[in-house]
């Protein structure tokens, strides 16, 4: 027999009373609650966090407790808002005690960055990618290509897994020390590979200026960092800036962006609605490989007339002497960035003529990225936001001067987080852990 919806309905409500929520599990929900809230919202008082929680006041209080406890807040100054009564005990975001690492792995460069609960920076590094260039030998086998070729992919380097995850442990390894001489508990870290991740797996899909198909990274740092490291996990570089520049923005009431790195290649970090976008499969942002010429230059994807041939931070380096020191990879990524902006400087007519292209050929993606998404609001980050003086404005006026309705402007600005955007942005998903379950963060030792 068939039951009617209503009795369906009768069928479900039942059955979400038999299984009720339990007592433990409800407390680190409310635990959770109450850390987001301060986390987002800053100090508060126990009165006022009553008000804006919907939580008793007892039950504030005894939460509380247990978050000092972990060392996750900790008591303040006296909250003064101008209204009647007894001022408060403000409570707030304890930053002596948690904290997360992100690593970006990028073409050009590697950089960590180590933040605490209360999103202050205690330690970041930025290291040139370490490559073998044609004819050096290899350490370790070199990474491959999904059609089995060896995997040199710019200027007859090639980048092998090895060589590349030994330098990234290394790093790791001096951020925990870091951490651990601060006495501060690493909740997770969260490490940022170009190009989609198989997140089951833990591993690299595809990064194709890397030359990488199915590199198992996470068990290979696993396997490198010794049984005692803390919780892996890998996103997409681009997403992970989105993630980091995405709060500034939401201040502001901008829910909906386009976050868009620019280095060898270009991807996008996608938010709307305030939400991550990753795709059914983890492949949405590889917007470098939009196809705007057919008969354009041939991309590391093996396609033809890729959007990132003509805007890759390598066009930019094509204008260059070829012993210019801007194009050594030996050198870290600001000094090269630094010596292009002396050049500009200084009225070099190749590199004046290849930004003034430059703008047209963003113009030309973004545009379609704006039709498509709807964005409020695009981020130039990796080199285009270095030299956001020289393209947010012109990018900013080509598309006023294309839109299709006078409600539809979106708004473009420069990456206010530089070239750690994805490594910042990995740390803060790092300490997301926490912030979804405060139990996991160990109890501290009373005047630690």
């Amino acid at each position: 027999m068939t039951s009617s919806p209503s009795s369906s309905r009768e069928a479900e409500r039942g059955s979400r009373r038999a299984s009720p929520v339990g007592h433990a599990a409800m407390r680190s929900a409310n635990l959770s609650l109450l850390l987001r809230h301060l986390h987002s919202r800053g100090g508060r008082s126990r009165a006022t966090l009553s008000q804006e929680t919907g939580l008793s006041k007892a039950s504030v209080t005894s939460l509380v407790q247990d978050l000092v406890e972990r060392g996750l807040v900790q008591e303040g100054q006296v909250e003064r808002r101008g209204t009647v009564g007894r001022p408060g005990t403000e409570v707030r975001i304890d930053p002596l005690h948690v904290a997360g690492i992100g690593l970006e792995l990028n073409v050009d460069y590697l950089a960590v960055c180590l933040r605490d609960l209360a999103g202050e920076v205690r330690f970041t590094s930025s290291i040139p990618m370490p490559y073998v260039a044609d004819g050096e030998p290899a350490d370790g086998e070199p990474a491959r290509t999904a059609d089995g070729c060896s995997a040199r992919v710019a200027d007859g380097r090639s980048y092998p897994p090895g060589l590349v995850l030994d330098r990234v442990a290394e790093l790791l390894d001096e951020s925990l020390a870091v951490a651990a001489e601060a006495g501060l508990w690493v909740a997770g870290i969260t490490i940022a590979p170009p190009g989609p991740i198989d997140y089951d797996g833990a591993s690299v899909r595809l990064a194709s200026n890397l030359g990488w198909a199915d590199v198992p990274l996470g068990e290979e740092l696993a396997a490198r960092l010794g049984p005692e490291h803390p919780p892996l996990a890998l996103e997409n570089d681009a997403k992970l800036s989105a993630l980091a520049e995405a709060p500034r923005l939401a201040r502001r009431g901008i829910t909906d962006l386009v976050y868009l790195t620019g280095d060898m290649g270009v991807g996008a970090g996608i938010i709307a609605e305030g939400r991550l976008i990753r795709g059914w499969s983890g492949f949405s942002g590889e917007v470098g490989h939009i196809g705007l010429d057919p008969a354009g230059e041939r991309c590391r994807c093996g396609r033809r007339g890729c959007w990132e041939t003509m805007v890759g931070f390598d066009t930019v380096l094509a204008v260059l002497e070829k012993d210019d020191p801007a194009r050594s990879g030996r050198l870290p990524m600001l000094e090269r960035l630094a010596r292009i902006r002396e050049l500009l400087e200084a009225d070099d007519p190749r590199l004046h003529d290849r930004f003034t292209a430059l703008v047209e050929d963003l113009v030309r993606g973004v545009g379609v990225l704006v039709d498509v998404l709807n964005p409020q609001a695009i981020v130039l980050g990796g080199y285009f936001g270095h030299f956001a003086d020289l393209l947010v404005a012109p990018v900013q006026t080509a598309l006023d001067e294309r839109l299709l309705a006078a409600d539809g402007r979106v708004e473009v600005s420069g990456s206010v987080l530089g070239l750690e955007a994805a490594a910042a942005g990995g740390a803060a998903v790092a300490l997301e852990r926490v912030l979804e379950d405060p139990l996991l963060a160990p109890a501290v030792t009373p005047g630690a």
